[in-house]
């Protein structure tokens, strides 16, 4: 059975007011001082961002525990220090972002200018083990047309600096000013994918290969394909979730390959629109099917995906958890859709804040 690792980005916020602090080094410093585990808890690029990372599991149980063990010990060590967690993939309050210390987010800021300063976002990503960069190379290639469906399920992020976008994603926008992000082309090969990551970095544009953001990759440090299409989602349960779904997308992708299916070739200016559609509307209107991108409801381009992962989910016992979470999220709908309905409710962004750290504990 395939490992799965989650790594979650929170944002920092006042528990008062819900605008967000810049206070991760602070936090680091009180989980370190508080002994917890030195692997689980990192900086990232904005002071007002701290990122966790799971242990790999076999178990969507034990992922489960995990993602929630941490995200109690985040609020823990941030709530000594005089702030909080929300699982929120942008804030809804304006937000003036720090740029963290440390050579790689200096070189980052310079190189990159505003996009550098504005690109305070908060992210799921989601690693699966693989035997070998040739299979996940051609897991990659496969996986392609249904990480749009993804985004939709994950979809978190409809403010920004006070504003509704009318995005469900924003943060996907937000996320594609970098020059490597996005969808790629089929690569048909290991040795193909790594040539053209070697062209990419001796540009000069990127620092290294740790820029290739990629809508998903093969992981520079572990034997994974590492998925980062996803928001960071308001409930655990989300989360979760969009790791069944990843693991059963890795499984099916790698077993197409062994049988000698090829990759549907869609090309990559399709594959935008798709995601765009799926930052766009979330679960609430229409997506672009990845068989055929055309126009279908969101909910039937999401069955289609369980249907497509069918297999893969019954032989690792996941298939009726993640139908009826499937069910569910149709039902109450995604971070996004719960944060308009809070907005609409109560007529304020922070009141918004203040629900979404609670559900981010719950």
């Amino acid at each position: 059975m395939r490992t799965v690792g989650v790594e979650e980005e929170l944002l920092l916020v006042d528990p008062e007011t819900g605008e967000p602090r810049a206070l991760s080094a602070a936090v680091l410093a009180r989980a370190e001082k508080n002994g917890a585990d030195q692997d689980v808890f990192e900086k990232e690029l904005h002071e007002q961002m701290l990122e966790f990372a799971t242990h790999p599991q076999s178990s969507m149980e034990s992922l489960r525990a995990e993602i929630v063990r941490c995200r109690t010990e985040a609020a823990q060590h941030a709530e000594e220090i005089g702030c909080t967690v929300a699982a929120l993939a942008t804030s809804p309050l304006p937000v003036s972002p720090a740029v963290g210390f440390g050579r790689r987010y200096q070189w980052m800021a310079e190189q990159y200018g505003i996009a550098t300063r504005e690109q305070l976002v908060m992210g799921c990503h989601v690693h699966v083990s693989v035997e070998s960069d040739e299979e996940g190379v051609a897991v990659v290639d496969r996986l392609r047309p249904w990480l749009p469906v993804l985004r939709a399920i994950s979809a978190n992020s409809p403010f920004w600096q006070g504003k509704d976008t009318g995005y469900n994603s924003y943060r996907s926008r937000v996320w594609l000013r970098w020059p490597s992000a996005g969808p790629t082309e089929i690569f048909g090969s290991a040795e193909r994918y790594h040539r053209l990551i070697a062209d990419m970095v001796a540009t000069g544009a990127l620092l290294d290969d740790g820029m290739i953001y990629f809508d998903a990759r093969l992981s520079q440090r572990y034997p994974t394909v590492e998925l980062r299409v996803s928001d960071v989602c308001l409930h655990s349960g989300t989360a979760v979730l969009i790791a069944t779904l990843v693991r059963g997308l890795v499984e099916t992708a790698a077993r197409e390959w062994r049988a000698g299916c090829e990759p549907l070739d869609h090309s990559v200016s399709l594959l935008r629109l798709a995601d765009w559609q799926a930052a766009r509307s979330g679960l609430e209107g229409e997506l672009l099917h990845p068989a055929t991108m055309r126009r279908m409801p969101a909910e039937a381009v999401v069955r289609a995906l369980l249907d497509h992962v069918e297999e893969a989910l019954d032989g690792t016992g996941d298939l009726a958890r993640a139908g009826a979470a499937c069910d569910e999220l149709l039902r109450e709908g995604n971070g996004a859709q719960v944060q308009r309905a809070l907005m609409e409710r109560t007529g304020s962004l922070r009141d918004v804040v203040t629900e979404c750290v609670r559900r981010t504990q719950a």
